[in-house]
């Protein structure tokens, strides 16, 4: 690397640092400012802090691999996450969410159940739940910065003693990074996420502005229309997939897409829609982003941020992925391609390889801050997320209920590196970044959906129906994971071989379906939860669902109350969202690969789309009381 790119990330590193630790003064009053930051941040910071949080590095790896591969279409691979889930928060749940007035995701379960035995039952196993996927997400995060580094960076930091490996390189850079981020996270709390996170956002867009710019003036139209196909520009599918790619000359991408799992498009398509509607109204994980919520000031601005969150991220970050994605077509395409042994691992280095070898100097030392700036935002709100759960909901709760804001804070430092430890753990046997993904999305989340997507609309649903379907997910999830890592392991043929070869997706509906039959048994063979704790429970936040016993207990006390008649506006309003949300992404993609005509479809569907939820959306949030 030149000398100019060393000394800019170099700075950006310093200057991470110092602004974290500067501002983790404010963080030593107490855990509601640790670990919210006193309810006094800005709505605005907060929607910027969540989208730098979501600007991953190893998603960004993985989603340039797609859209290199896949074309156009493959932001719907985002589906998988479900990405708009942030349309339903926008659209109705931050505003559910904040009306609690707590401090963490698994305190709120109490609100709902209550704080009897059913209700501390169902609170642990969701602080136990935050905590694994914390430490999943820890895990991902290794992984990915770790292959990410090496490429781009040209020492060996292998640590050897004898002839033993004790470090890889891979390993040896990602242990520095996540060292250095956990400092000023766990000094600052929320304060020193938020500032960093804002001042590594700004540092993305620029990073993505001119890697896009330097994309769209260094290849010609030509020569990227020598390389992609009509079916590669094209977002409509059919049940299976169609070659995206000129056989004559780039088969053996044709050939990978068949055997990357994911050639049945309209099934996989159809499972992500299944299971992203589900998903989408459990609600936000208990992760950084509820964390979000929770630290606004009002109601109100936990709408505005969550809207502000889809407003700012997409269009910045397809960008910088369909620049290095336009640069990788033009100069690594025909080097890939004369590869015999083409595999899916191959696209998760297209990034750090176009960083490394085809953007100029200057730029890619910016470039290398803003991705370096996307791993540490996301690593420190998980690391920030991760230890609240177990401090607040569990060593605080059940342990030690009384003590000073300091001691409080030190245990809070000791479970941020008992996180960060566990997690590094569990990187150093994670297969590929791909495998991680699946497993989070597919089988840790599936086991989450159906007991909180229950939680917001069915009064009868209690305590241990939340235990026992939670619990039935999380041993089914980790199941999972345990086959696809040993699947080497098995026979051909056998049950278990089919199973560990399975893509995680389509196991969704076994893990749902178990997770469906724990929280129904879990129910039925125990007592409702307390009415007075549902009666305050609906009044408080105001879900719509089943809920006609509670309304009508509510009503002989107060006439006002009302049922929630607003599921198909908000449905509604959640179409629109994900149609904006979509335009936001391949807007910049048809822009990088020169389509102008399909450029300006989706720049109008965004403008319509815009103007309709004005009307639909933002009118209603302004009406909220402050």
């Amino acid at each position: 690397m030149d000398i100019i790119d060393v000394s800019i990330i170099v700075v950006y590193v310093l200057l991470t640092l110092f602004v974290g630790i500067w501002v983790s003064k404010k963080a030593s009053k107490g855990l509601n400012s640790y670990f919210l930051g006193g309810n006094n941040i800005k709505w605005y910071f907060l929607g910027l802090s969540n989208g730098s949080g979501m600007f991953d590095i190893s998603g960004t790896a993985l989603m340039v691999g797609w859209l290199f591969l896949y074309g156009a279409k493959s932001f719907m691979l985002m589906w998988l996450w479900p990405i708009w889930n942030q349309i339903f928060i926008m659209m109705f749940l931050a505003v559910w969410i904040r009306r609690s007035n707590i401090m963490t995701g698994s305190e709120w379960i109490l609100t709902r159940f209550g704080d009897d035995k059913a209700g501390r039952a169902s609170h642990k196993i969701v602080a136990i739940f935050a905590v694994v996927a914390a430490i999943g997400f820890i895990a991902y995060f290794f992984e990915g910065v770790g292959k990410f580094m090496t490429v781009i960076l040209p020492w060996d930091l292998t640590l050897q003693i004898g002839n033993s490996v004790l470090f890889n390189s891979e390993q040896s850079y990602a242990l520095i990074i996540i060292f250095l981020t956990t400092i000023y996270t766990i000094k600052g709390g929320m304060f020193s996420v938020v500032a960093t996170e804002v001042l590594q956002y700004g540092i993305m867009v620029i990073a993505g502005v001119l890697v896009a710019g330097y994309a769209f003036f260094a290849f010609s139209d030509v020569e990227i229309a020598n390389v992609i196909s009509e079916e590669w520009k094209n977002v409509f599918f059919s049940w299976e997939l169609d070659p995206h790619w000129d056989s004559s000359k780039y088969q053996a991408f044709n050939d990978l897409v068949d055997s990357e799992g994911y050639k049945m498009f309209g099934a996989l398509i159809g499972m992500s829609l299944f299971k992203g509607f589900f998903a989408s109204i459990a609600g936000p994980t208990p992760s950084f982003d509820m964390q979000r919520i929770l630290s606004t000031k009002t109601v109100k601005e936990a709408a505005y941020m969550a809207g502000f969150t889809n407003l700012i991220l997409f269009i910045p970050r397809y960008l910088l992925i369909g620049g290095v994605v336009v640069i990788a077509l033009v100069v690594l395409a025909p080097e890939m391609i004369a590869n015999p042994n083409l595999t899916g691992a191959d696209l998760e280095i297209i990034l750090p390889k176009v960083i490394n070898f085809h953007v100029p100097v200057g730029i890619k030392g910016l470039l290398l801050a803003g991705l370096l700036a996307a791993f540490m935002s996301t690593f420190s709100a998980f690391v920030n997320a991760g230890p609240a759960y177990i401090v607040n909901d569990i060593y605080k709760k059940y342990f030690k209920p009384v003590a000073s804001d300091k001691h409080y804070i030190k245990a809070s430092h000791i479970a941020s590196f008992l996180v960060v430890g566990l997690g590094v753990f569990m990187g150093f046997f994670a297969e590929s970044i791909n495998s991680l993904t699946l497993w989070i999305t597919s089988a840790l989340f599936g086991g989450y959906v159906a007991a909180n997507f229950l939680k917001w609309v069915w009064w009868r649903f209690n305590g241990w129906g939340y235990f026992w379907g939670m619990l039935a997910g999380l041993i089914i999830a980790s199941l999972q994971f345990l086959l696809d890592q040993n699947k080497a392991n098995f026979v051909e043929g056998t049950i278990l071989y089919e199973l560990s070869n399975l893509s995680a997706i389509y196991l969704f509906p076994i893990i749902f379906g178990f997770s469906l039959l724990g929280s129904f048994l879990g129910t039925y063979l125990s007592a409702p939860t307390n009415m007075e704790v549902l009666k305050s429970f609906y009044k408080n936040v105001h879900p719509w669902g089943w809920w006609k016993p509670v309304l009508t207990e509510l009503k002989k006390e107060d006439k006002t109350a009302e049922k929630n008649s607003e599921f198909w506006s908000d449905m509604f309003n959640c179409v629109i969202g994900i149609i904006w949300q979509s335009s936001m992404i391949v807007l910049p993609i048809y822009l990088m690969i020169r389509d102008y005509p399909k450029m300006w479809i989706a720049f109008a569907v965004f403008l319509i789309t815009s103007i309709i939820l004005k009307f639909t959306w933002l009118d209603k949030v302004r009406k909220l009381p402050n």
